[in-house]
């Protein structure tokens, strides 16, 4: 496809940021940055497209229009580039929350940056775009092959880019101390290493629960590090999390173990308020909820753990939900009582919730990080897709 075109698809993408006024007015860096390093300079050449069943290949040589496609889809829109057993492992992030996460990040001209999750290597390349000549970018890819393309792609992109290949969890001790700290796969525990590795008074921003995005700085002692959470997106977990036991394998061929009716008429707000499942995911972390409220037919709900227990809730054309259920757990009853805890709450909004980590401990918090409500988080949580 002549390059025309894609500039094209490119500046169609750019527009459509504009009308719905995503460009980060206090990161203004960010729009001319993201022209001057286009998606498709970073796209492989095969693609992952979702048939509806499963992923396939979509090869630039044999379907250049479609392939455009991939790469220039809508605000919120990302590209897969690599699925392992089933599941994406790797995209193009949409370019809506790319802006908003290198806004949230803060970048000035002479920071040193650490990117934990190089993929494509555009991300670390607009970051040395926003640090500028006299700062220094490194980033972490732990896939060999996704590596090698990154560093072909930054080189080819003139930009000034460390890539190494590694587990980022581990950060970069042998790089010193950064002023800046992204990741751009989601964590469920923030490791300790890249609180340590930053400056006090430094800034990490990292996906966190695969919902949403955090932006927490260390203090100035350098023994924690504390902030709010920044905007919703969904996010691929780091490699290696156990992805938990797919839907169909939770629930079995087995009748459920009961049915019982929910005093709930507003089952379509599982689907439509991002919010409530924000809330539900903090204080429900190992339970995977899975929405569809068609405008022609009623809403309903899929719940599991991705072990033993799972949930169907269905609202009726009339009355209350009902729950079909099975396994040690009701999941039902522990959304329904997480729910009406967030309603007496007063219904907060993700950027009403904050986290702090400590060597010892993380804990979201909601209100205040002294003296609202506080969620421990222990460990990382396996969530299967669907």
């Amino acid at each position: 496809m002549p390059a025309s075109r894609l500039r094209r698809r490119q500046n169609r993408l750019a527009n459509a940021m504009a009308s719905e006024g995503l460009w980060p007015a206090d990161s203004p860096w960010v729009r001319p940055a993201m022209r001057a390093l286009p998606r498709h300079a970073f796209a492989p050449d095969r693609l992952c497209a979702w048939t509806g069943h499963a992923y396939a290949p979509v090869d630039r040589a044999a379907t250049p229009g479609r392939w455009a496609d991939l790469v220039y889809g809508g605000p919120y829109d990302s590209t897969v580039i690599q699925v392992t057993d089933g599941f994406p492992s790797s995209s193009l992030s949409c370019e809506a929350v790319v802006a908003d996460m290198l806004d949230s990040l803060m970048l000035e001209p002479g920071h040193v940056a650490l990117e934990l999750g190089a993929a494509t290597g555009r991300n670390a390349a607009l970051m040395a775009h926003g640090v500028g000549p006299d700062g220094r970018v490194t980033t972490i890819e732990a896939d060999p092959r996704l590596s090698d393309l990154a560093r072909h792609n930054v080189s080819a992109a003139g930009a000034r880019v460390t890539v190494l290949t590694g587990d980022g969890t581990r950060g970069a001790p042998a790089h010193g101390r950064f002023h800046r700290v992204m990741a751009t796969y989601a964590v469920d525990l923030v490791p300790w290493a890249w609180v340590e590795q930053t400056r006090p008074g430094g800034r990490i921003v990292a996906p966190w629960g695969r919902l949403g995005h955090v932006a927490l700085t260390v203090a100035a002692d350098g023994r924690s590090a504390s902030g709010w959470m920044q905007g919703l997106a969904t996010f691929m977990p780091s490699r290696g999390t156990d992805q938990g036991r797919p839907w169909e394998k939770v629930r079995g061929a087995a009748p459920p173990d009961e049915e019982t009716p929910m005093a709930r008429d507003d089952l379509a707000s599982l689907h439509t308020d991002a919010n409530l499942l924000f809330a539900l995911r903090v204080a429900l972390p190992d339970v995977r909820v899975r929405t569809e409220a068609p405008p022609d037919r009623r809403a309903t709900a899929w719940l599991h753990d991705g072990h033993s227990s799972w949930a169907t809730i269905v609202s009726p054309a009339a009355g209350p939900a009902l729950a079909y259920q099975g396994g040690p757990r009701r999941l039902a009853a522990e959304l329904d009582a997480a729910w009406r805890d967030w309603q007496q709450a007063g219904s907060p909004t993700v950027y009403d919730f904050g986290m702090t980590r400590t060597r010892e401990e993380q804990h979201v918090w909601s209100g205040d990080p002294v003296t609202g409500r506080r969620w421990r988080v222990e460990r990382e949580f396996p969530l299967a897709e669907g």
